[in-house]
């Protein structure tokens, strides 16, 4: 009986002893759980904090009269003419109006109001309106980038205000009347890169990025699920299917750098290729992203069950006629997920693009695959690295746009296996 109630009491000795390690180790997963989501939050508030400014823009809206005299233009349709017009002095006139107590002598503080690139919205606006020389029109152009600092960041002592006191007063009077404004920076999305950060937009590298993920899968996806279902499905079990595998989930671990000296060497040194195109880059990240879809495409058909081989064989489908009606159609979801997820991760890659040359100062948008481009993650890399502090939050804003492509494609891929998969 004593010996009964010992060895009781072992038992719920051991069970407490139990079940205060697995209180531990659930304790230490939530505390892992809670330290990598208030990285994530640290980040993302970081980020967003920079950044959110970036998607507004800072705009002075006044009346302008088009004198032909003042511009020395009496042909708004004349190409020769507008080219050696003067489209700084309304604009400056104008402004000059529109501040209480400026005068002709103020005039290099005023013209600091306005962006270098105001005359050239003037001149374009009077291209599409010819008929609006010698008329006053309510114009509205980009304010200079010191403005726009000035005007998001007055209080922020992370940058510096380069405009007077006087132009400070100046501004905050345009301010209290209208003719300052910030609105949403539709600029930021319809442009390519500039060196003025206020005109400096993502169109040009999300068109690249588009055009380099194009050609990413449309090489990496066929090739990669052919290679995954010839391994899987026909290739004889020995010592080269075998090299061959462990070479494959090697060069998943590969870091992706090796791979731009892979197509530096190879596509522009040996074949030639153009430097700074989507060509190139589609190919260079294909190489970097087989890998991955090849390990999930395998996988994916090893999901399949032997029995739907088993069933197709037994009415007498041919070998290939099991793997494309059978196999390949259960095994798509998996691939596909994967397939998403591979290239999520090449939309990210800055390092093997930089050695091709994507790297580039590239202002006008691509227009096809072999037209110099330049891709989100890189665009990231030039404003980050670039003097100018008003490209910072020009940085953090394509951060934003860039995790928010890949955000979507990480839910497309979850989406995709919770309403593709089968469960057997």
């Amino acid at each position: 009986m004593t010996d009964q109630k010992n060895q009781a009491e072992l038992v719920r000795q051991s069970l407490k002893h139990r079940y205060r390690k697995e209180r531990r180790f659930r304790a230490y997963g939530i505390v892992a759980i809670a330290i990598a989501l208030s990285a994530l939050v640290v980040l993302f508030v970081d980020i967003i904090g920079k950044g959110y400014t970036g998607f507004t823009k800072t705009t002075i809206t006044m009346e302008v009269e088009l004198d032909g005299e003042m511009m020395f233009l009496d042909d708004a349709t004349d190409e020769r003419q507008l080219k050696m017009a003067d489209f700084v002095e309304p604009l400056v006139q104008a402004l000059t109006r529109e501040i209480p107590g400026a005068n002709a002598s103020d005039r290099d503080q005023v013209r600091g109001l306005l962006n270098p690139y105001a005359s050239n919205e003037l001149k374009e606006i009077l291209k599409a309106n010819p008929q609006w020389l010698g008329s006053t029109r309510t114009i509205t152009v980009l304010a200079h980038t010191d403005v726009d600092v000035y005007v998001k960041h007055a209080g922020d002592d992370s940058y510096s205000i380069k405009l007077s006191q006087q132009q400070q007063r100046w501004v905050d009077e345009l301010l209290e009347a209208g003719v300052v404004e910030t609105s949403f920076n539709d600029v930021f999305f319809t442009s390519g890169d500039s060196r003025d950060p206020s005109r400096a937009g993502i169109l040009g590298a999300i068109v690249g990025s588009l055009l380099t993920m194009f050609v990413t899968l449309v090489l990496s996806f066929p090739i990669g699920v052919a290679a995954a279902i010839y391994l899987e499905e026909f290739a004889p079990q020995n010592r080269f299917t075998d090299f061959i595998e462990v070479n494959i989930n090697n060069l998943a671990a590969v870091p992706s750098i090796i791979f731009g000296l892979l197509g530096l060497a190879v596509f522009i040194n040996l074949f030639g290729m153009p430097r700074s195109v989507p060509v190139v880059g589609g190919l260079v990240l294909t190489l970097m992203t087989l890998p991955t879809i090849i390990i999930s495409s395998r996988a994916a058909i090893k999901s399949v069950p032997p029995s739907i081989r088993e069933a197709a064989e037994g009415i007498g489908a041919s070998r290939m006629q099991v793997v494309l009606h059978h196999v390949l159609p259960l095994a798509m979801p998996g691939m596909l997920t994967g397939s998403i997820i591979g290239m999520a991760q090449a939309l990210g890659e800055t390092a093997p693009l930089l050695l091709i040359g994507m790297v580039a100062f590239i202002v006008d948008v691509p227009d096809g695959f072999l037209d110099s481009a330049t891709v989100l993650p890189v665009q990231v890399f030039l404003w980050a690295g670039s003097p100018e502090l008003a490209f910072i939050e020009r940085a953090s804003a394509a951060i934003m746009v860039l995790l928010a492509f890949l955000i979507s494609m990480n839910a497309l891929a979850v989406w995709l296996r919770k309403r593709l998969e089968r469960r057997w």
